[in-house]
C-alpha cells in the first residue's frame, strides 16, 4: 500500500459485523487524481464499506485517514473533504434547487460560490427548477454540484448511473473523466461495470464482504481470459475453470491467463469476471 502522506483515502482493517453478514478487515488506498472502481454483487459489501468510511455506521474497528488524518480525530474537517453522491440521495421535490442550495450551503465554511455557479452552468442547471421536474440525471448532476462546491478533492459516487438511460450514463462518466483531470479523486461503486471500463483506473472487487483483488483496471481485465466452448466442457477445461456460465451455444469458461495462453481464448470484460468469479464461488 502506498504511504498515507502520498494517498488521499487510506483505509485500514476496516471491520463491520452484522448478524448475517461481515465486512472483514478491508484495507484500500485512493491515489489523487484516480478514479477507482468498487464492484461486486448486491450484497457483497460495498455499501457497508462506504457507510463504515463516511461513518453513516459505526466500524467495529479499523481506521479510515483523508490525507494522513484520522476521521475520528477531526470528524467536520474530514466530512469537508469528501463530496458524497448516491442515487438513492432524496431532496424536498418541491422546493426550489436554490432553496435547497441555501440550507445545504450553511453546512459548509468553505461553500465556494462561484465553484458552484460554474457547475450550474457546465450542467445546465437553473436554481428556478424543483428536484421534482429533473430527470434522473439531472438530480445526480445536482448532487455533484453541491458536493464540488464545498472544497472537497475526493469523491465518494455510490450508484451514481443506476436507473439512468445509455446517453446519459455516458455524460456523466465523462463528468468524471473531467474531475479526474483536475486532479480530484474518485471512488466509484456500481453494478453496471461497463461504465468503469470507461473511466476507472484501478478495480476494488468485494466478495462475500472481503477484498478478493485491488489492482489496475487493465491488469485485472489482463489476468482472465474467456474460453467459449460449444458443446459440454472439457475435463481439462473444466478443471482449470475459475467460473462456468452457460450461453446460448454452449458455455463460457473464465481462466487464469497465465495458465491459458492468448491464442486460446479472448479477453474477459470486467462484468464477465466478476460473474464467473461469483459463479465460481457458489460452486
Amino acid at each position: 500500500m502506498a504511504n498515507d502522506q502520498n494517498t488521499v483515502l487510506s483505509v485500514r482493517n476496516l471491520r463491520k459485523q452484522y448478524p448475517e453478514f461481515l465486512l472483514e478487515d478491508l484495507s484500500f488506498d485512493l491515489l489523487p487524481g484516480t478514479i477507482t472502481g468498487l464492484i461486486g454483487r448486491n450484497g457483497a459489501g460495498k455499501t457497508t464499506a462506504i457507510n463504515s468510511i463516511l461513518s453513516f455506521v459505526h466500524p467495529d474497528s479499523g481506521e479510515v485517514l483523508l490525507r494522513g488524518l484520522p476521521a475520528a480525530e477531526d470528524p467536520q474537517r474530514f466530512r469537508q473533504g469528501i463530496g458524497f453522491v448516491s442515487a438513492g440521495m432524496t431532496y424536498y421535490t418541491r422546493k426550489k434547487l436554490q432553496v435547497i442550495t441555501r440550507v445545504t450551503k450553511s453546512f459548509y465554511p468553505a461553500w465556494d460560490v462561484a465553484q458552484y455557479r460554474k457547475y450550474l452552468q457546465a450542467f445546465r442547471l437553473s436554481e428556478d427548477k424543483k428536484p421534482a421536474e429533473l430527470s434522473n440525471g439531472m438530480k445526480i448532476k445536482y448532487a455533484l454540484a453541491l458536493a464540488l462546491s464545498h472544497g472537497a478533492d475526493l469523491f465518494i459516487l455510490d450508484e451514481p448511473t443506476s436507473g439512468l438511460d445509455p446517453v446519459s450514463r455516458d455524460e456523466l462518466v465523462e463528468v468524471f473523466l473531467r474531475l479526474k483531470d483536475e486532479g480530484k479523486t474518485i471512488l466509484f461503486s456500481t453494478h453496471i461495470t461497463s461504465d468503469l471500463e470507461k473511466c476507472a483506473d484501478r478495480i476494488l472487487f468485494i466478495q462475500n464482504g472481503r477484498l478478493r483483488a485491488d489492482d489496475s483496471l487493465d491488469a485485472f481485465r489482463g489476468g482472465y481470459r474467456i474460453v467459449e466452448v460449444q458443446g459440454e466442457v472439457p475435463a481439462d477445461l473444466r478443471a482449470a475453470a475459475q467460473g462456468i456460465c452457460r450461453v446460448r451455444d454452449g458455455y463460457t469458461v473464465l481462466v487464469s491467463a497465465q495458465a491459458n495462453p492468448a491464442e486460446s481464448g479472448r479477453e474477459a470484460t470486467l462484468e464477465e469476471i466478476m460473474i464467473h468469479l461469483e459463479k465460481e464461488a457458489e460452486a
